[in-house]
């Protein structure tokens, strides 16, 4: 056998195997939101994150794929596993969003949007950072260092829920006479269950953004990669516990998988260039941002029952920055023009096309739905039906 095809077919396997990790992350996502959502609503998050992983992938195939990197062709690997690697990714985009506008929205509009992302938002902003770059050459052209998609893929989904937030509105009884009532997670054994999936599918997802395991060299930076990215969920997860515990006196296990979710998101911009001590301090900061930002936002009355926003869209900024903080060949002005040049694309586009799909189909569901529950109305099967659901 010829070293290139003993190379082409080592980091084949490899792809496809961190695809494999990259894709638990789609029961990842709806195990947390199930478990964070009220017990009538659940079958409706399901539903809705199992036709998201369906429809992104398939506008993704179809459509975004190619446009995103220009061509299909891949002489380093087969070019199906590069797909299925990048088409791994493309959902979660979509799965920030559902989380963070659970409990009233209704799955047409979402899935009519699901496809605009698949085939259109998500693709842009990849051909822009990673692909084919039709931006080359322009003032606008983009030079950040993304491994994984601190800003590509976080960034954009966090930009894309801000939107949906505007354009939906907050659950029924969510703010009431100008005060925040609490609605607890319906299940913490779910919300576990699918924070730690999530933790182990970032593993393929940022280790296989490294693109090669083939050689020595490579193989050094994929672990590198995949020990500095669990170092920061680490990080965030004990800092938010800390701060939980300093501000209440308890400890919230909800909050402190956010911070170890938040620190995942930090460190997802620069996992291969960090050192084995500064994504303690990234994913420290991670964790605290999300402790600050969860109360910021419901100040705000942008209604987040996962806390997506102060997770990916914060986290995503912050961990693009800190790149050209920590990275001394890595520019700091380059980090942050990338985050500016997708948020000025993605909020924008996103809030019209949201607003045009909400014209013909409302997004938000009907107060007597969310009443009963969105199971019943939307899906007609409910999770739990043996429990008295609650308002």
């Amino acid at each position: 056998m010829l070293e290139t095809d003993f190379t082409y077919i080592i980091d084949t396997f490899f792809t496809l195997f961190a695809m494999t990790l990259i894709i638990f992350m789609v029961p990842g996502f709806a195990m947390l939101e199930a478990g964070l959502v009220r017990t009538k609503n659940v079958t409706s998050v399901l539903t809705i994150n199992t036709m998201i992983y369906a429809v992104a992938s398939l506008a993704f195939l179809l459509i975004g794929y190619k446009y995103a990197f220009g061509s299909w062709e891949n002489s380093s690997m087969s070019m199906w596993a590069a797909f299925l690697f990048q088409m791994a990714f493309v959902g979660k985009t979509v799965n920030i969003m559902s989380g963070g506008v659970s409990e009233r929205v209704r799955i047409i509009p979402l899935a009519i949007f699901t496809v605009v992302m698949g085939a259109a938002i998500y693709p842009t902003i990849v051909n822009i950072s990673w692909g084919a770059n039709f931006l080359d050459g322009t003032l606008l052209a983009l030079h950040m260092h993304d491994l994984a998609g601190s800003t590509v893929i976080h960034s954009t989904g966090g930009w894309a829920l801000l939107a949906a937030i505007i354009i939906i509105g907050a659950r029924k009884g969510r703010y009431i006479d100008g005060k925040i009532r609490v609605i607890p997670a319906s299940n913490i054994p779910l919300v576990v269950l699918g924070a730690f999936l999530l933790w182990i599918g970032w593993f393929g997802f940022n280790g296989g953004s490294v693109g090669s395991i083939s050689s020595k060299e490579s193989a050094d930076t994929v672990a590198l990669t995949i020990m500095n990215t669990n170092t920061a969920g680490l990080a965030g997860a004990i800092m938010a516990g800390i701060l939980m515990y300093m501000r209440y006196r308890l400890f919230d296990i909800t909050m402190i998988l956010n911070g170890a979710l938040g620190g995942l998101v930090a460190v997802t911009a620069g996992p291969d260039l960090y050192d084995m001590y500064s994504p303690i301090l990234i994913g420290a900061v991670g964790g605290i941002l999300v402790v600050f930002a969860v109360p910021f936002f419901d100040k705000l009355r942008l209604d987040d029952p996962v806390g997506a926003l102060s997770v990916h869209l914060v986290n995503g900024i912050w961990g693009t920055l800190a790149v050209g903080i920590f990275v001394a060949d890595v520019s700091f002005l380059d980090q942050l023009k990338g985050v500016l040049v997708v948020a000025g694309f993605v909020f924008p586009v996103s809030l019209a096309v949201l607003y045009a799909i909400n014209k013909l189909v409302a997004f938000r569901a009907p107060d007597d739905m969310q009443v009963e529950g969105m199971d019943v109305g939307e899906c007609g099967v409910e999770a739990y039906p043996e429990f008295k659901r609650a308002i």
